[in-house]
């Protein structure tokens, strides 16, 4: 008899596994589409657990080789508006900038869309990684219009940051100031002499304040009044005024400062954590409050970080809603337990990738009464959740499971030995799956063997892989019933839900990406 592993109708119909992961295990490689939206939506230039930092700029900057330059347009701005990212939506734009002019000016505003981004543009083509140094015509002349088209108070607010600061790039692309106040400001700005009864009136009430400071707080950024030294009412009108994401970054600030003795201050706090506008508007992560609510001081008022948990819940709120059975894999293993946004020294992230699987789990069931949460390393592990308990509770619950290798074919497999079904399989994972306990041969991956079989079962069915890790590669390519989508911003559920609908074409991510328009 011939072999049946070998000449099986079920091996024959699997695609064939034409890549080899970062782990060594057996996977497919994706387009140069997908691999540059991979790349872009969850890569943050720090070491993970598979590869360096440079070692991702080099996969970056080839990715971009192939592919042209609308697609690398639309994927920067895909990463910026949608993925909430910082660096990698600069350099794909730098790579632009070099490349294709009309396309770089048509970007240029989506991506730089406040001053940090800007100096995150001017400081990656000034490196040189996207082989030239100098800005050039074209981005000298969007980055001049950028500055003239804020306001006296934008610019000065935009001043903090440097390597580069906002006044090396006025340095070095020569803006023509229309007023007398904005020449004033620019002098200010550059150390110059300037005209001080032309200085907009923000940045007198600046000077005047750094000078006196018992007087009246200005508008100006957190980081500009460090250096002062305030007293309590100050600091009362900087948390009054603060932003969302500044107040989530300086609870324990306000605290030190006396500012939540005042009742009505925590009041107004915690009102604010908890605005749905404010952080729609403020682009937060899941993960963000995660650590603001890890990092809370004891002492902080229970009404702030039960603010907090609220605003955890209302950031989770676009996971997509389904009637049947939806089976959540999260994977646990090793690699997952590496810093979410990559070793970066002291900029390292203390949230992990297995916590934002975590919260990205924990959100899917708070949505979804129905959803059946499997973790697994090497195995699968058993976890007990309440759909009741908050997203914060259920998703430390799972990231505090034990550990052990990859093997992304074994909570499939536990769905197809106890016979499970649903319409709708969601992995939260890196991907890199290296532990094959099948034994049997097959031309692609058991991730693949273990799906097949599942649909078998369940006709209807869609596989969803979601990646948080900046590699190229899956173990189920996509396909009409699969789905690979990278990042972990609320985008990810966008996608989710139109594809769980049956609304996404083939290359369903990338499909998506193509639809914004320039």
């Amino acid at each position: 008899m011939a072999n049946k592993d070998l000449f099986s109708s079920a091996a024959a119909a699997q695609p064939v596994a034409d890549a080899i992961n970062l782990a060594g295990g057996r996977a497919y490689s994706t387009t140069p589409q997908h691999a540059l939206a991979q790349y872009a939506a969850t890569g943050c230039f720090g070491t993970t657990y598979y590869a360096t930092e440079r070692e991702q700029l080099s996969w970056v900057l080839a990715a971009c080789e192939r592919v042209n330059a609308e697609s690398l347009a639309k994927t920067a701005v895909y990463a910026r508006e949608r993925g909430h990212m910082k660096d990698m939506p600069a350099l794909l734009l730098a790579v632009l900038a070099g490349r294709d002019g009309e396309w770089f000016v048509r970007a240029f505003d989506r991506v730089c869309d406040n001053a940090r981004m800007l100096r995150n543009f001017v400081q990656i083509v000034r490196s040189g990684v996207t082989g030239r140094r100098s800005l050039g015509t074209r981005p000298k002349r969007m980055i001049r219009a950028w500055l003239d088209n804020r306001s006296d108070d934008a610019i000065l607010r935009a001043s903090v940051g440097a390597d580069p600061s906002l006044a090396d790039i006025i340095k070095m692309v020569h803006p023509k100031p229309a007023t007398a106040s904005r020449r004033a400001l620019y002098g200010y700005l550059l150390g110059r002499p300037y005209d001080v009864s032309a200085l907009p009136p923000l940045a007198a009430e600046y000077e005047a304040f750094k000078r006196e400071p018992t007087g009246p707080v200005p508008n100006v950024p957190f980081q500009m009044l460090t250096q002062v030294k305030m007293p309590t009412p100050a600091w009362k009108t900087i948390a009054r005024n603060a932003g969302w994401q500044m107040t989530r970054m300086n609870l324990n600030t306000f605290l030190r400062h006396g500012v939540f003795e005042d009742p009505e201050m925590v009041d107004r706090v915690a009102e604010r954590l908890v605005c749905a506008e404010q952080i729609g508007r403020a682009r937060a992560l899941p993960y963000q409050l995660m650590v603001a609510h890890s990092a809370a001081n004891s002492r902080l008022p229970s009404p702030l970080t039960d603010a907090l948990r609220g605003a955890m819940e209302l950031s989770v709120g676009k996971v997509p809603r389904t009637t049947g059975v939806v089976h959540v894999l999260i994977d646990v293993s090793g690699s997952m337990h590496n810093p979410a946004t990559g070793s970066r020294g002291s900029a390292t992230s203390v949230v992990r990738c297995v916590d934002v699987a975590a919260l990205m789990a924990a959100g899917l069931l708070r949505g979804n009464p129905k959803v059946q949460i499997t973790p697994f390393h090497d195995r699968v592990v058993r976890c007990q959740l309440d759909a009741d308990h908050t997203v914060m509770a259920n998703a430390q619950r799972l990231a505090r499971l034990p550990s052990g290798g990859t093997d992304c074919s074994a909570p499939l497999r536990h769905l197809n030995k106890t016979k499970a079904k649903g319409d709708l399989v969601i992995f939260v994972s890196d991907n890199q799956s290296w532990i094959d306990k099948t034994r049997r041969w097959n031309p692609g991956t058991p991730v693949m063997t273990e799906w097949q079989a599942y649909k078998r079962r369940c006709r209807n069915a869609r596989l969803v892989c979601i990646d948080i890790q900046p590699y190229a590669s899956t173990q189920a390519p996509d396909a009409p019933d699969v789905l690979n989508v990278g990042g972990f911003s609320d985008a990810v559920f966008d996608v989710i839900a139109a594809f769980a609908k049956g609304t996404l074409g083939t290359d369903h991510w990338t499909t998506q990406i193509d639809t914004i328009e320039l």
